[in-house]
């Protein structure tokens, strides 16, 4: 029983991260109806941010909630602006062009990210800075509770009530939901929508940063191509839990990190990353709008 207790703390540790990220995935899709694939090369670009921080700020062998404050700022700063610049350059001007046009510019988007983080980061993995004392800070037996995984929980609880607040409780919030529902009729109204969509790109790098810092944390290696594979899960997190709703991404999210936990202890870490394949699979033929998502009716 503490076995399967403490792969579930794993696992809830391992899909807060996934939330976060899914965040972005299904708050841009909510807004704009697309798929933002350079997203996670947003993420990467804000892990290598905070190592280089933490060099420049000599922080690195540092460990604190100083440390980890500092982190989390100067990554949602940098992801921040990434995303805004993506959106100004790449996905603005394409707005009134067909679907298929901004998918292939989102890839393109993340591929130039990934092989520019190459040419500048260089192609080997680094070592991620001590961010916070890894200690047991109470020990069960074979449960242990972990500082670094009661930190990631922490983070991400109070990232994700933040967003909570921002979008049901804020004139923003409100405009961030007029414009999801129609942005034509939002617009009438006096929303400046160009002005809300990318502040929905800055608000969704920003947890993308939070992620990465908590991901290096916790994962400390970090190379140029990192956001491949944790951004497919975050992918399939905010499907599973119904793309363009913020409930169903932490769900999908917490569903995502506890299953692959569960595959890893239970069965083979050899299926790890094909679990986010075949839940993939399972979403799209038995309930394509997701846990929490609706199915709409559109005019052809």
């Amino acid at each position: 029983m503490q076995d399967f207790l403490q792969h579930v703390i794993n696992g809830l540790s391992l899909g807060s991260i996934y939330a976060l990220i899914a965040l972005g995935y299904t708050m841009v899709y909510g807004i704009l109806q697309m798929i933002n694939f350079a997203h996670s090369d947003v993420y990467m670009v804000g892990a290598f941010a905070s190592y280089y921080a933490a060099k420049w700020l000599g922080i690195e062998n540092q460990p604190g909630l100083m440390t980890l404050a500092t982190l989390l700022v100067v990554s949602m700063l940098v992801c921040s602006l990434l995303g805004l610049t993506i959106e100004r350059l790449a996905y603005r001007p394409l707005r009134k062009a067909p679907k298929l046009n901004i998918l292939i510019t989102a890839i393109g988007v993340s591929l130039f990210l990934e092989y520019t983080g190459q040419i500048v980061f260089g192609a080997d993995p680094k070592v991620f800075p001590e961010v916070v004392n890894d200690m047991v800070l109470a020990d069960f037996g074979r449960l242990q509770l972990k500082s670094s995984d009661i930190t990631v929980l922490i983070v991400s609880l109070i990232s994700m009530v933040a967003l909570q607040f921002l979008i049901h409780r804020t004139k923003v919030g409100r405009a961030m939901r007029a414009v999801s529902q129609n942005a034509a009729v939002a617009a009438m109204l006096g929303v400046n929508t160009d002005r809300i969509i990318a502040f929905t790109f800055v608000v969704g790098s920003s947890l993308a940063g939070v992620g990465s810092v908590l991901v290096g944390m916790k994962y400390p290696k970090i190379e140029p191509l990192m956001g491949m594979m944790i951004g497919l899960k975050a992918f399939v997190a905010a499907v599973l839990g119904g793309i363009g709703n913020i409930t169903g991404a932490v769900l999908g999210g917490l569903i995502m990190g506890l299953s692959e936990e569960m595959v890893v202890a239970y069965l083979s870490s050899t299926y790890r990353d094909a679990l986010a394949f075949g839940l993939l699979i399972l979403i799209l033929l038995f309930r394509p709008a997701g846990l929490l998502g609706r199915y709409q009716m559109e005019k052809v």
